[in-house]
Order: C-alpha cells, then structure tokens, then sequence
C-alpha cells in the first residue's frame, strides 16, 4: 500500500481530534467523561493554534486519501538565554495510528518530519511523553529520558454559583 505525508491544515481539526481521544483511550489514560467532555474546549484550543501556526500537524494518507496517522508539534514560547537563546521548545503529541496500518513505518516517518521542521525553525529542544507502545521509537530517533519531574494536585471542588 502507497502512503504520503502532508501537512494539517486548518480543514484537518476534526480528524486531529479524534485521534488524540482514540490516542488516550487506547492507553486507558483519562476519565471517559471527563475526555468527552473537554473535547469541545481542546478543538478550540486546536483551532487557535493551527491559525497561529503554533501547533503544526503531519497527517499520513493512504492511497484512497483517508487519514490512517497524524502527528502533532506544539511550539511552546521558553525564555531564552539560560541554555540556548531559541524562545520555542517543541513538544510532540497526538501521534497516532489506525491499528490495521500500524507497523509500517508511519509514525517513525512523521516523527522525522516533526524532527526536520523544528531544525528548520532553529528549535533545538524537542519534548514528548511516551506511551509503552512509542518508547522504542523514540529512543530509536534520540529522545532519551530527562530530569523533569511532575505532580499531579487533586482538583478542587467546583461549586455551583449561587
């Protein structure tokens, strides 16, 4: 089967979408409802982004020009001049692939095209979490782990107004 490579467009939202949820469901990460409910806020957020051009998208096709993976690179704004004076960082997410094409290659092929366009761009830290499933690719590609830490607070009680 041929597959290409092409940028996502503003026109691509929908499918974006829908693979960051099948993503997350997959992986058993995040409250069914919970996801549900907040895909409305992220396809605005989404939406904000692809127009600015801080979230920048690779979409995969297969010959009949359906959308079988995707991947996603959120320029984030950093503060230069500590360890490089570049005021982006790049993160990966939304890498995703429809289970009956996975094991060809795809995400390793949009994972270098994420690669050469923050090179292009002069980003010189790229970020990621890995699920179990893309460890061994991005270490294939050079990630390797880094010494940041996380906390996750409980959420505060939302009260009803009055």
């Amino acid at each position: 089967m041929q597959y290409s490579a092409r940028k996502a467009t503003l026109a691509d939202l929908g499918t974006i979408v829908r693979h960051r949820y099948l993503m997350f469901a997959e992986i058993g990460h995040g409250d069914p409802a919970v996801m549900e409910a907040g895909k409305a806020q992220y396809t605005e957020w989404l939406r904000e982004r692809l127009l600015n051009g801080r979230y920048q998208g690779w979409l995969m096709e297969c010959g009949s020009g359906e959308v079988v993976a995707g991947v996603g690179l959120w320029l984030l704004e950093w503060p230069g001049g500590v360890v490089d004076l570049v005021p982006f960082r790049g993160y990966v997410f939304n890498v995703w692939t429809e289970p009956v094409h996975r094991r060809k290659g795809l995400s390793r092929q949009l994972m270098r095209k994420v690669l050469e366009a923050s090179r292009e761009q002069g980003i010189l830290r790229v970020y990621l979490h890995a699920s179990d499933a893309g460890r061994k690719l991005y270490e294939l590609l050079g990630f390797s782990p880094s010494n940041e830490m996380m906390i996750r607070l409980p959420a505060l009680a939302v009260r009803a107004p009055h």
